[in-house]
């Protein structure tokens, strides 16, 4: 039996990034800062994500319970396929607000982040599948832990809050460019400024 604590596997995880970054500081020979701060953002929300899967809001004397890694009690795997049949299981409003809730919430800054971050993907239908394997995969490697149980739920929810980051960061952007044409009709402020004093486009 292994336990794996919640500093560790943050430590863990952080220097797997680094030495990525790193990797690809060097075949690029350069570091591009304004890129890197959205990347950390980036690595932010997947270190929150890791943080509320893995490590369940249960303490003892304020310390976060470890993750346990026990190999004689993986098999059978804990697996729920059928979506939303765990919901009545829910005893207080609490225990549904933190279960549903927390599902979609902690995954909407990644569809904030995912289009910004990545040009090639920032297409509604290519930020959702990369959230949605995301979270597949977060979901798969919970199959090691006994404590722990993989979810279509999970699942839904998780896309659900990817859904909804993409849809914030596609109206930061249309207010972004509302910002810079008022008129809607493809000019800069400064061209239509550009007129003469009869109102008439020079």
């Amino acid at each position: 039996m292994i336990e794996i604590s919640f500093v560790s596997l943050e430590l863990a995880f952080a220097a797997v990034w680094l030495l990525a970054r790193i990797f690809v500081w060097i075949r690029q020979k350069r570091i591009v800062w304004k890129r890197e701060a959205v990347l950390l953002l980036l690595y932010l929300s997947l270190a929150v994500i890791i943080r509320f899967v893995f490590f369940p809001r249960d303490t003892v004397r304020g310390q976060i319970l470890p993750l346990v890694f026990d190999p004689s009690a993986v098999f059978p795997f804990h697996v729920n396929y059928v979506p939303f049949v765990n919901f009545s299981n829910f005893k207080t409003a609490e225990e549904t607000l933190w279960n549903v809730g927390g599902n979609v919430v902690m995954f909407i800054p990644l569809g904030v982040v995912l289009p910004f971050a990545y040009k090639s993907r920032r297409s509604f239908g290519k930020v959702v599948a990369t959230g949605a394997l995301i979270s597949l995969c977060v979901e798969t490697i919970q199959l090691l832990f006994a404590s722990r149980t993989s979810d279509i739920d999970d699942l839904i929810l998780n896309t659900l809050g990817v859904m909804i980051g993409y849809g914030i960061y596609a109206l930061s952007k249309s207010r972004g460019r509302q910002a810079a044409d008022p008129s809607g009709e493809g000019k800069t402020p400064v061209a239509q400024e550009i007129k003469s004093v009869d109102g008439k486009p020079k």
